[in-house]
């Protein structure tokens, strides 16, 4: 018997229109996953019905996508140890990047069966305390959690806002050609979840050149969400409407501060999930074929330099 969560029926609705989900289907669909994966001795992965439903879900019921999702989640994760490994929340420097808010799920979205939306502030971390792996990994906590327990964000995708309020040259600086190889290959290739738009307000001088650099590594269609509004915030409520946003943004929704102080809990109770997730990967040593390590992955060495910045 299937242990998924059960859905609400306006997912329940788009999930088998936009999906390909048919409930009759799921569980010897989840079956055949487990089945390659038992055969497949180079990925050492989570096999719960909760977990691999999210990939058959993020490539519409295509079992040969899915695998091949699967084995490219562990493969980039097993390949950027800097943001994938020691992830222990109570660890002193994780706990305070949790508690800036950096990176923060809304609460509401904008209907029954909408995409969860992600406000991404770059600007409220310090450069010269923190670098941007760091910041990266904790926001890679954020996205685990929500792959096992948001069906807005697993069925019906996800819209981010980035604001760029208060970044500066400093923060500009550590995001180097390889390490925005890296994070676009660990969201697009390496992730089951879809990206439906993506919105950057507060944008600053320099903007365009590292925009142009991220672009380069998108797909078509995901170039093709993107939205910039400057510090136009009527323009953005064009796209998402004010009752979903903090108060901070002119919205009518939850204060940042309430945000990011459920999230802190909740990362908190998900302690030993990340430990746990230490030992899962790949091992390239076992693959048939070619190795998928740092350098074929992203065409680049791979421990990458940091700028320094006086």
């Amino acid at each position: 018997m299937v242990n998924l969560r059960p859905v609400s029926q306006a997912l329940h609705e788009k999930a088998k229109r936009e999906l390909n989900e048919r409930p009759e289907r799921i569980e010897e669909d989840l079956a055949a996953l487990r089945q390659w994966l038992a055969r497949t001795p180079h990925i050492r992965a989570r096999i719960d019905d909760q977990f691999l439903v999210t990939f058959l879900r993020g490539c519409k019921y295509s079992l040969e996508r899915a695998k091949e999702k699967i084995d490219m989640f562990y493969s980039v994760r097993t390949a950027i140890p800097e943001l994938m490994r020691n992830r222990d929340p109570e660890a002193a420097r994780i706990r305070a990047i949790i508690r800036l808010g950096v990176g923060l799920p809304l609460p509401q979205t904008d209907g029954p069966d909408a995409p969860r939306i992600m406000l991404i502030r770059p600007g409220v971390y310090d450069p010269k305390q923190y670098n941007i792996e760091e910041v990266i990994k904790v926001s890679t906590m954020f996205n685990d959690i929500m792959m096992l327990e948001d069906d807005h964000m697993v069925i019906a995708g996800q819209i981010g806002i980035l604001d760029l309020a208060n970044v500066s040259t400093s923060h500009f600086l550590q995001f180097t050609p390889t390490f925005v190889k890296k994070m676009t290959m660990m969201s697009q290739e390496g992730s089951p979840l879809r990206q439906k738009g993506f919105h950057y307000i507060n944008t600053p001088s320099g903007f365009e050149t590292v925009f142009n650099m991220f672009k380069t590594f998108m797909s078509e269609k995901n170039r093709s969400r993107l939205y910039v509004h400057g510090s136009n915030l009527e323009s953005l409520y064009q796209h998402i409407p004010k009752r979903l946003l903090p108060k901070e943004y002119g919205g009518e929704g939850d204060s940042l501060k309430d945000i990011t102080a459920a999230w802190e809990k909740k990362i908190l109770s998900y302690r030993e999930y990340f430990i746990e997730e230490d030992q899962y990967g790949t091992d390239e040593r076992k693959r048939v074929g070619r190795a998928k390590t740092a350098e074929s992955l992203f065409g680049m060495e791979g421990s990458f330099r940091k700028l320094e910045v006086d």
